[in-house]
């Protein structure tokens, strides 16, 4: 089974469209690392909840919206080699600070599939 990283960012509301062209900008470059795929879902239906949520897990203002994303590997030591040839690029470093979002409140993770049903297979 693939690895997967999964994303929750909260992005100004008016940041989508940069927001959208900043990940496929980005997209050819963890492509040529390996990785197989990236999804990238703008909040559209993200209730409050009454102990946790999407909106306060990551701390969002009402003019932000959650994005919920997610990037396949076709396995976990593809991941860690192209996290670390990123890394060590120096040129990698300046380009992190363009995020147009706070990177301080993304939330992510590495995530081993246990199941998977249907297309994503």
């Amino acid at each position: 089974m693939p690895y997967v990283d999964g994303f929750v960012i909260p992005v100004p509301t008016a940041n989508r469209e940069e927001y959208r062209a900043h990940e496929a900008k980005w997209w050819p470059t963890f492509q040529k690392a390996g990785a197989s795929s990236l999804t990238v879902c703008w909040g559209d239906d993200v209730p409050a909840g009454k102990q946790t949520d999407f909106m306060r897990a990551v701390g969002a203002t009402k003019d932000e919206t959650v994005v919920f994303c997610w990037m396949t590997w076709p396995d976990k030591a593809t991941r860690e080699a192209a996290y670390k040839k990123m890394m060590d690029d120096p040129t990698m470093a300046g380009a992190m600070n363009e995020m147009p979002f706070d990177g301080k409140r993304l939330i992510y993770g590495g995530f081993e599939p246990i199941l998977m049903e249907g297309a994503a297979k």
